[in-house]
């Protein structure tokens, strides 16, 4: 049976990420590519994100709804953390990625919560949004080994990652679950209020794939690895082809890939006609096929 690796590293390892992690908040803050010129060591200095000292969680729940190898029996045990550091004009969950919808929680009271989720039976504990908390769930883990967590961490994440953070994190996260949005630098600004983000993300998945490998289930449930997703746009907006095309020739022809078809307007994208409509039975279909050219096979179901 998988141990997770967050298991076989001492407390004092542990600790001493801990600590570089929260170093990373000082100005300007690097715990996300942005860097804002922001010390968000103090609770009143907020960046882009606006998150501050403390993790903002909106809810702590067994999910079904997630990749099959991530949900098996038990669920995938969500924790859907507040803000973000993209402001995608299409976001499904925009109550908590932008309105913030949400409570600020101690470190203890996120292990709490990392504690009551393995209580119900979920295979892993799914943190939603970790990009800018990467400095409070390090801080939360201590308590939670302590309080008898065993099962392992999932990164799910919008793709737009700190190389810096996610070092402190080889030998934490077992299972790494990225988006990758886009591959085209002028739709990622306009949808997204971000700039670079596809050459960041292509460094992230690198560097979360070096870390994990290919996925890897035992019994169907997912105990280590990568779980790509891909979110497919109107009108080809997403840049599938480049994005299939760098899976399988930078990362590996294994990979496990969610070509997602859930698109619907939300949020602010009736102000975007080419994002105002779901995408076509077609549109899914070619994403498929262009998947499938590059010679990719591990699709979630």
């Amino acid at each position: 049976m998988h141990k997770p690796s967050y298991l076989k590293l001492s407390p004092q390892e542990l600790g001493s990420r801990g600590e570089q992690a929260w170093e990373l908040m000082a100005s300007p803050c690097r715990v996300c590519p942005r860097h804002c010129k922001v010390d968000r060591r103090q609770d009143d200095k907020r960046g882009f994100c606006r998150a501050g000292v403390r993790a903002v969680v909106s809810s702590f729940s067994p999910h079904f709804g997630e990749e099959p190898p991530l949900v098996g029996v038990g669920g995938s045990g969500t924790i859907f953390l507040s803000s973000c550091n993209l402001a995608c004009v299409f976001c499904q969950n925009w109550e908590i990625s932008q309105a913030r919808w949400g409570r600020e929680l101690t470190d203890e009271q996120l292990a709490g919560g990392m504690l009551r989720l393995q209580a119900l039976s979920c295979h892993n504990i799914n943190f939603v949004s970790p990009s800018i908390y990467v400095p409070q769930i390090l801080a939360a883990l201590p308590h939670a080994i302590a309080g008898g967590l065993r099962v392992p961490l999932v990164y799910n994440s919008g793709g737009y990652d700190s190389l810096e953070a996610l070092r402190l994190l080889d030998g934490i996260f077992d299972i790494y679950m990225p988006d990758i949005k886009y591959a085209d630098e002028a739709f990622a600004r306009k949808y997204s209020l971000v700039k670079d983000y596809y050459p960041i993300a292509q460094a992230a998945l690198k560097e979360m794939h070096r870390q994990v490998g290919d996925l890897v289930t035992e019994d169907g449930v997912a105990v280590r690895g990568l779980i790509i997703r891909h979110l497919v746009l109107p009108q080809g907006l997403a840049g599938t082809a480049e994005v299939m095309r760098f899976i399988v020739q930078e990362l590996s022809v294994h990979s496990y890939v969610n070509v997602m078809a859930q698109y619907r307007p939300e949020n602010k994208a009736y102000n975007y006609p080419e994002l105002s409509r779901r995408i076509s039975v077609e549109e899914y279909q070619e994403a498929l096929e262009l998947a499938r050219a590059q010679g990719l096979y591990r699709f979630a179901r």
